[in-house]
């Protein structure tokens, strides 16, 4: 019997032997009336709840301690810079927080579980560690709230037993990690820059070696370009444009242009000397010519020209050799007129 069907049975007990009591003096009954009256009292409350519980069930024995149990309160445990890893060694996330819980019955089992709160703890920091052991450490705020936001919420545990949650979630790195990693990525920048201005540096070698100075031509070309297409520039700069292409492709000036460049200074002299010479070699030959009795106009003048230039060049004098051939065998345009070409060096 419960405490509150004990109670119920006394309080009718006591008001049922009064009233039979009062009616029993009221009405004058014989003393032998009062024994079985007092049975009738004491015997009347059971049988009437016997009845009663017949009629509804049985109340489970637990149900008064269940009903007056207090209700299961939420615990909390503080984490204080636990490290996890990241995806860099050696550096690790420092995690702090409040950890919540409350235990959980899984079913069919009757294990006791003494430190509930150590399951809660295990739980978060695994559910973290998943999280930080994948981002970069250089990434700690952002981190911080993607921990922050996948600890939100209550998940039970592996073993069923409890419940688990965090807040107030601090996630940072180690000072001396975050001073390192500052540097780090200073030098990549650096690095960065370093490598963008080498391979412009580059780009604009092989556009100067490859394309602008392959030779002489592709560097009046482009001073063209640069230069709006003012030809007076360009031929006055041909001097410059010819030494330069020469002097990148570590090659001589050709032959062709050396006539319509200016010499280089310390060089005029020399050069008037050597057209003297050849003039005086030229003249030599006309006077050969002349004592030889071949007259000007006579084609074998020019035959016998070209047979000693062969010679000179065969000598290593080509360009005594080619003054030879333009004033003994000049250009079709000076024979229409039948005027002999001038000599370049005045011979």
């Amino acid at each position: 019997m419960t405490s509150g069907r004990r109670a119920a049975t006394v309080f009718l007990t006591v008001i049922g032997g009064l009233v039979l009591a009062l009616v029993a003096v009221c009405r004058g009954w014989p003393l032998w009336v009062w024994p079985v009256l007092g049975v009738l009292v004491l015997a009347t409350p059971p049988v009437l709840f016997a009845r009663a519980a017949r009629r509804r069930g049985e109340v489970p024995a637990a149900f008064d301690e269940q009903r007056t149990a207090s209700p299961v309160e939420h615990t909390e445990r503080r984490i204080n810079e636990v490290a996890l890893p990241s995806a860099w060694p050696d550096y690790d996330f420092l995690l702090s927080g409040t950890v919540r819980w409350w235990p959980l019955a899984p079913p069919g089992s009757n294990e006791v579980i003494g430190n509930p709160g150590g399951l809660a703890v295990e739980a978060v920091l695994a559910r973290a560690r998943a999280i930080t052991e994948l981002r970069d450490p250089g990434r700690v705020s952002f981190v911080r709230h993607e921990v922050s936001g996948a600890l939100s919420a209550m998940r039970a545990d592996r073993s069923g037993h409890v419940r688990a949650m965090a807040e107030d979630i601090r996630l940072v790195l180690r000072a001396q990690d975050q001073e390192r990693l500052e540097k780090l990525a200073d030098l990549r920048k650096r690095k960065a820059v370093w490598e963008h201005e080498r391979t412009h540096e580059q780009s604009r070698r092989a556009y100067l070696g490859d394309d602008v100075l392959k030779d002489t031509g592709s560097a009046v070309v482009w001073w063209l370009a640069k230069n709006d297409g003012r030809i007076d520039k360009t031929v006055a700069d041909l001097d410059l444009l010819a030494r330069l292409t020469s002097a990148a492709n570590d090659t001589e000036i050709p032959e062709r242009l050396r006539a319509l460049l200016a010499p280089p200074p310390g060089e005029e002299q020399e050069e008037e000397v050597s057209a003297a010479v050849e003039a005086s070699v030229a003249d030599h030959l006309a006077s050969v010519f002349a004592a030889l009795g071949v007259p000007d106009g006579d084609p074998r003048r020019a035959m016998l020209a070209k047979q000693f230039a062969e010679y000179l060049r065969g000598q290593d004098f080509p360009e005594s050799a080619d003054r030879l051939v333009r004033r003994f065998d000049p250009p079709a345009e000076y024979r229409a007129g039948e005027t002999e070409a001038p000599d370049p060096a005045g011979g």
